[in-house]
């Protein structure tokens, strides 16, 4: 059993990592809420672009289908496309673009991974805002849909997988690399 002091020491942790929180906020058989927070040392209009432009040498090759994250792109327009290609012309879009503000906000459409082929759908909101000569970034992600199993399966699995994805964006923002050093988060 977990108790409170484990969860507690668990969370200052985090917190020290650089995270202020990383949550399944929200979880039913219709679907889930993840909701994490980070504190990034660099200008928000430069974790922005960092996100959008250089997405290949951050993002984890293993979360995608080409297995190389270099074949990711993200137009940042409405209607833009997070998009992957694939070999012999093929490709995926992986969420559509809805709201764009360059340094602020962006806001896509879709169900990622495995996710795709079921009766899914996703939006996931990535907001930036500078504090204390840092940026904040607060990533959300809100899917319902169908599944025999539930929805809220997914749950766990899509707050690791974005976790594990921003810290690697916060990495690459600070540190000019995705994967941490041991001794740095």
């Amino acid at each position: 059993m977990i108790t409170g002091k484990v969860v507690l020491a668990a969370g200052l942790a985090m917190a020290g990592a650089g995270w202020t929180r990383a949550d399944v906020v929200d979880s039913s058989a219709n679907g889930f809420t993840v909701k994490q927070t980070y504190t990034i040392q660099a200008a928000p209009a430069d974790v922005y672009r960092k996100l959008v432009r250089n997405i290949g040498d951050w993002w984890d090759s293993t979360h995608t289908f080409s297995g190389d994250a270099r074949n990711l792109t993200i137009e940042d327009k409405p209607m833009g496309c997070f998009c992957e290609k694939l070999a012999n012309q093929g490709g995926v879009r992986h969420m559509e673009v809805l709201r764009v503000a360059p340094g602020k906000t962006l806001v896509m459409s879709g169900a990622l991974g495995p996710m795709q082929p079921l009766a899914a759908v996703g939006t996931l909101i990535i907001e930036l805002s500078p504090v204390d000569g840092a940026s904040r970034l607060e990533v959300t992600y809100t899917v319902s849909g169908y599944l025999a199993g539930g929805m809220n399966t997914f749950a766990a699995p899509s707050d690791g997988m974005l976790k594990q994805q921003f810290t690697r964006l916060k990495n690459y923002v600070e540190h000019g690399e995705a994967a941490s050093k041991p001794g740095r988060p």
